[in-house]
């Protein structure tokens, strides 16, 4: 049988001379690579749950180039395709000695794959529209996409795929009708996202990473101990689970991994020696879903991940799979995987980029309400606490407020970090001896369903900026009547007003403060950080009925 390409090529790791790229195929198959100038790879398909997938390292890139490709399926050429009206995909490449150059990212979340969901039409794809800019300006390639959450929706499926669901349910496959629960209904959701043909020309051409968020999953993933438990008596969790992690970990994870880091990675050298993997990745789905430790011990599985990109060092965090939901004891990352973000945190570098799915500055009144929140859901009287879990999955109270010691961890790292001296050990030696703190820092986050930017406040002056930059949605949108509620929580007299609802649980106000500058916007968007020097640049566009982008949001800032 001939081999089909059924989605990518997805360019995801360029790393100096070496590039990888994943795809998914009808059948078995040889996958090569074939770059114009210099550059080739190739391996063959692994495969699991009867579908077939590569990872094609490609070595001997040109440094400083902007090179043309072909993939070919046992020696047959099937990107770009024949007829394609489509600019030719490339790989690019930075200079050997990149240090002045400049770093440009895009970013942001939460991205239905079709303009219909559940009988309503969503605005024009921020996705589709910056890829179309690209076609026509080559000038604007990012060197990375950065996608932070909710790349498929298993829990909110378009017509297309709920028909499919109805057909499995009938011939006796368990779960919610219109939810997706085993690997094989996950593959629809990715077949019917990544095929757009703007989405998959740009994947093709500009590399990639990605981290989870909820709808991944299912809405509140990990919210708390207590939904763990409820969760666990439904009788397709654990299926969903597995299917969930495996097929996140094929298709979105194993691109976030260097050539060297995947080589390394055991999982993965299993999977691709094995005949058939589905066992190993049904078992692999099961065991790392686990909650995260408060002691120092390893997880089960590191879904954070750090790279570097000239001057820039970018690390993305796992806001789900490994939270510690210990009552008392709740934390963001565990004490392995926090420690292991702290050393990345520091190092040699001039601007330090942090991607978060879930906001770390919130608006302050809904950062104190889930402040409270945290509070109350850990009473010791059953009543009150059994009202604060309530009211934590009715408004989706779960980011980093609500995990208030990460969240203070975090702010105390940043202020480390930004204030340079010997507390932040590894930073390079700067003129007379003194430690330099960096340029910038920037956390990157989705999952809101609005953008906006804000600046943390130390409460003294600090060498480095701290900015939280939230662009989402890319492609969805926020119910009209919680618009106003977004808006109000950043005034004063609303602050105020929930600080005191706080305090009546003991909650103590925040070493820092922060203060919005731009926004919040509501439209489907896109984000541009952009790193020159000691200069940051970010800026959000949203999408015109049209399908154009438009500024919405500009803000510079250095140290």
């Amino acid at each position: 049988m001939t081999a089909q390409l059924l989605i990518g090529p997805v360019l995801r790791r360029v790393d100096g001379d070496r590039a990888t790229l994943w795809l998914e195929t009808s059948s078995p198959a040889l996958a090569r690579v074939e770059v114009d100038g210099a550059g080739a790879g190739s391996t063959r398909t692994f495969s699991a749950y009867g579908h077939h997938y590569a990872m094609v390292t490609v070595e001997g890139l040109a440094p400083d180039s902007a090179n043309p490709y072909r993939l070919f399926l046992d020696d047959r050429q099937v990107w770009p395709e024949a007829e394609s009206e489509y600019p030719p995909p490339v790989i690019s490449t930075r200079p050997t000695d990149d240090a002045a150059q400049p770093v440009s990212l895009i970013f942001g979340s939460c991205r239905k794959g079709t303009p219909q969901v559940s009988g309503r039409w969503l605005p024009p794809d921020a996705l589709d529209a910056f890829s179309r800019r690209l076609m026509t300006d080559p000038e604007t390639r990012p060197d990375l996409l950065v996608l932070l959450g909710d790349q498929v929706y298993a829990d909110e499926t378009s017509p297309k795929v709920r028909r499919f669901l109805r057909a499995r349910r009938s011939n006796g496959h368990d779960g919610p009708a219109d939810q997706v629960v085993g690997f094989e209904e996950y593959t629809k959701l990715y077949l019917e996202s990544w095929r757009d043909p703007e989405v998959r020309w740009l994947f093709s051409t500009v590399p990639s990473v990605m981290i989870f968020d909820d709808h991944e999953l299912i809405d509140d993933w990990n919210t708390s101990a207590s939904w763990r438990s409820d969760m666990a008596a439904q009788s397709w969790w654990r299926e969903r689970i597995s299917a969930g992690l495996a097929s996140y970990w094929i298709y979105q994870h194993l691109g976030n991994l260097s050539p060297d880091e995947l080589a390394a990675d055991p999982l993965f050298r299993k999977v691709s020696e094995a005949e058939d993997a589905t066992e190993l990745l049904h078992e692999f789905g099961l065991r790392v879903d686990e909650p995260g430790s408060a002691e120092n011990t390893d997880v089960p599985y590191q879904w954070s991940f750090s790279l570097d990109l000239g001057r820039t060092r970018l690390i993305v965090l796992d806001n789900r799979c490994n939270r510690v939901l210990t009552p008392g004891a709740r934390a963001m990352l565990p004490a392995a995987e926090w420690n292991w973000f702290v050393n990345r945190a520091h190092g040699d570098y001039d601007h330090l980029v942090v991607g978060s799915s879930l906001p770390w500055l919130m608006p302050p009144a809904i950062h104190y309400l889930e402040a409270w929140n945290e509070r109350i859901s850990e009473s010791h009287r059953p009543r009150s606490a059994a009202f604060g879990e309530k009211v934590r999955r009715t408004f989706d109270l779960e980011h980093w407020a609500a995990f208030g010691k990460s969240f203070a961890a975090l702010g105390e790292l940043f202020r480390r970090l930004g204030e340079g001296g010997p507390e932040a050990p590894g930073h390079r030696v700067g003129a007379g001896g003194a430690y330099r703190a960096p340029a910038s820092i920037s956390v990157l986050s989705g999952d809101v369903h609005h953008s906006y930017v804000a600046r943390a406040d130390f409460g003294h002056a600090m060498a480095t900026p701290v900015y939280q930059l939230t662009c989402s949605p890319i492609h969805n949108e926020v119910p009209l009547p919680l618009r106003p509620l977004m808006r109000v929580a950043w005034w004063p007299g609303v602050v105020h007003s929930v600080r005191a609802l706080a305090l009546t649980m003991s909650v103590r106000k925040p070493l820092l403060r922060w203060k919005k500058l731009a926004g919040p916007y509501f439209g489907n968007a896109v984000g541009t950080l952009r790193l020159d020097g000691t200069v940051a640049s970010a800026r959000i566009e949203g999408t015109t009925k049209e399908g154009d982008l438009h500024d919405v949001v500009a803000v510079d800032y250095r140290r």
